[in-house]
């Protein structure tokens, strides 16, 4: 009984520390746009997720880079985790409702926002978006190797973009994908050339 007893114990406090990993999230909803609504969650140990909808069984799984977490979770810190007003006040035109959530030790703070002055707020909502842009893209190239092939290129393309640009992020997720496409002939050569060099270059910076 108390082996029993013991385990229960620690099967509860191992539920209440992985609770108590810090985490962020972003959504934002722009009836209109394609999509039209996200959802980004991103844990300190990079683990993440992106979701166009509100079932979490819908979720794409990421793992970023420790320092674009790094990053995030600092960029955070400066905003005093989000338990201030970030909304600037002008009148500006729509651009999506915003909204940025942290959760950790205990406490949880939410702000909404339309457009910010604050720089800090606009460079963590640009990284959800490439985060965005990214999972978006790590789709398009599943589906693009399951159901179209001619349409793989575009998506390398794109990833290419991504990388020249420093906004792909989750690199590790693309790799399984990138390889494939490398070593498969019904893929055209274009496609296979451009998939081998970018897998390349990522691990070449990861090490």
């Amino acid at each position: 009984m108390k082996f029993a007893a013991a385990m229960l114990l620690a099967a509860a406090l191992g539920i209440a520390g992985a609770q108590e990993v810090p985490r962020i999230t972003f959504s934002k909803s722009f009836p209109g746009s394609q999509p039209a609504f996200f959802l980004i969650t991103v844990e300190r140990t990079g683990v993440s997720s992106y979701n166009e909808s509100q079932d979490p069984d819908n979720a794409e799984k990421l793992q970023l880079e420790p320092s674009v977490t790094s990053d995030m979770f600092q960029t955070a810190e400066r905003l005093d985790h989000f338990n201030k007003p970030l909304e600037s006040g002008l009148k500006v035109a729509n651009m999506g409702v915003k909204t940025l959530r942290w959760e950790g030790g205990g406490e949880s703070w939410e702000t909404k926002f339309n457009y910010s002055t604050n720089e800090d707020a606009k460079l963590l909502a640009d990284r959800f978006e490439a985060i965005a842009v990214c999972a978006q893209t790590l789709l398009e190239l599943r589906r693009a190797i399951r159901h179209d092939r001619l349409g793989v290129n575009a998506a390398v393309l794109k990833i290419q973009g991504l990388w020249n640009d420093k906004r792909l992020v989750a690199t590790a997720d693309f790799l399984p994908m990138l390889d494939q496409v490398a070593k498969d002939e019904v893929y055209i050569h274009m496609a296979r050339e451009r998939a081998a060099q970018i897998a390349d270059a990522i691990r070449a910076r990861s090490k």
